[in-house]
């Protein structure tokens, strides 16, 4: 089952918050779509479906989720807002998946996830790097089959 991006979003910035290990940093919009591509990614490559509806786009500075960056944007390069309400809850297989790729990003820096999507083939190859270009799930199905061993 799809979920909705947005919900997804509020999940991530719930576990950022309650999170002292946060990579020393706080959650921004950039930060948030790094890792929404990743769970994206990782959710396709361990179970054949998206783990949110929404496309995710190749912009300039890596993957982004246009309707979930749009929400937050008016918090620019800041720490987005506390997410006050309890977070969706996913299936067991999908929770536990979700909290290891959360766990093998969470470390990273804004700016080091945007480094290390750029270095990544779905990102790389989906041109332009501009509004509107979609990364498809085939392409990070493929690339983080690869990443799962």
């Amino acid at each position: 089952m799809a979920y909705k991006a947005i919900d997804i979003a509020k999940k991530l910035i719930f576990l950022a918050q309650q999170d002292e290990a946060n990579g020393g940093e706080c959650l921004t919009n950039l930060k948030l779509q790094k890792l929404l591509y990743y769970q994206q990614g990782y959710h396709l490559a361990a179970f054949g479906t998206p783990l949110f509806e929404e496309n995710v786009e190749s912009w300039m500075y890596g993957p982004v989720v246009p309707v979930v960056y749009d929400t937050y944007a008016e918090f620019g390069a800041h720490t987005l807002p506390s997410e006050e309400n309890t977070p969706i809850v996913l299936s067991d297989d999908e929770e536990e998946l979700f909290l290891q790729v959360y766990e093998a990003y969470r470390d990273f820096s804004a700016i080091g996830l945007m480094n290390k999507t750029h270095q990544e083939k779905p990102w790389q190859e989906a041109l332009p790097h501009d509004k509107g270009t979609v990364i498809s799930q085939d392409s990070m199905k493929a690339f983080f089959k690869t990443q799962l061993q």
